[in-house]
């Protein structure tokens, strides 16, 4: 593991703004850290860059107690908010914020040649911050996140501003990034990102866990039994003993409940018995985003729920 949080507590005045909080990020993953506003996520990623102190618990980090005065050359972080400095030209900027990471100035400029160069930047060497648009301002704050090669990389909204195109380019570079080695932790509230990019994930709300597991684990967790059945035609009926139908499409394409004691392997003999020709047959997993949205808002599935172990 590069990352342990253990018990981690942190209160401001009567707000328990991170309550007990514990989970582990695995060395190469992607993890995503998610929750509504005011769950307690921007202060947990503080914590762990050092800029906040937990009042208890303990932070491990690459196997030892976590030193925020040497470990933290080892910390790439890019907060939701930008930390730019608007009149400064970007060329000197970057260099600048590479040498505050340990990097000679001579390094420093080489590789920055080649991020720019990588994700089309040459022409803004000389520009200053303000002159560029919210996107662009983005793309540089996430060059100067990462050129150090950190350990562990830590990105708070990092689409934010970006069109499609470059948005698929800064993801190409967070796979680049893990293949590498480097971890990252990804927070943001846009739960098709994290379905797409993510190999575990964490659900804090109100400064609490309520979820931690792999996406494919809280997926098969929150499934309903639901099933798309493409048929050559489909039944006038919509329940038998076996499955209710609960939706119908133009194509004749059902969607159907199994209802419990029965398996996928009953709903597709009870159709080919009847003489149906089957086309197409897929389960049906709730997104994350519907996930999000029924724990948070403590609906029956969210008070039911046991947090997924891996």
């Amino acid at each position: 593991m590069i990352l342990e949080l253990k018990h981690l507590k942190k209160y401001y005045a009567t707000q328990k703004a991170v309550d007990d909080i514990s989970f582990s990020v695995e060395r190469g993953s992607i993890f995503g850290l998610l929750g509504p506003n005011g769950a307690g996520k921007t202060t947990l990623l503080r914590m762990i860059t050092g800029i906040f102190y937990p009042d208890s618990g303990e932070i491990i980090f690459d196997g030892k107690t976590f030193n925020p005065l040497k470990d933290i050359e080892h910390i790439g972080y890019m907060p939701e908010e930008r930390g730019l400095y608007k009149k400064m030209k970007i060329g000197e900027q970057a260099l600048y914020l590479a040498q505050l990471k340990g990097l000679g100035k001579a390094d420093a400029n080489r590789m920055l040649k080649e991020w720019f160069e990588k994700l089309e930047m040459e022409s803004w060497w000389n520009k200053k911050v303000e002159d560029l648009s919210k996107g662009m301002q983005q793309k540089l704050q996430f060059v100067t996140t990462v050129l150090h090669r950190p350990k562990l990389v830590i990105l708070d909204e990092p689409f934010s501003g970006l069109d499609p195109v470059n948005s698929n380019v800064i993801k190409d570079e967070i796979f680049n990034l893990a293949k590498g080695g480097s971890t990252i932790i990804f927070s943001t509230h846009r739960m098709e990102q994290v379905e797409e990019i993510c190999d575990h994930i964490v659900l804090v709300n109100k400064g609490q866990k309520i979820l931690d597991g792999t996406v494919k684990e809280v997926k098969q967790q929150f499934k309903e039994n639901l099933f798309q059945v493409g048929l050559n035609e489909a039944p006038a009926e919509n329940t038998n003993a076996i499955f209710e139908v609960v939706g119908r499409q133009r194509d004749k394409t059902l969607v159907v409940k199994i209802n419990e004691g029965y398996t996928s392997n009953d709903v597709l003999n009870h159709f080919l018995q009847s003489g149906r020709s089957i086309h197409s047959f897929n389960e049906i997993l709730p997104s994350l985003n519907d996930i999000f949205i029924n724990l948070v808002e403590g609906t029956p599935t969210a008070r039911q729920f046991q947090t997924v172990t891996a």
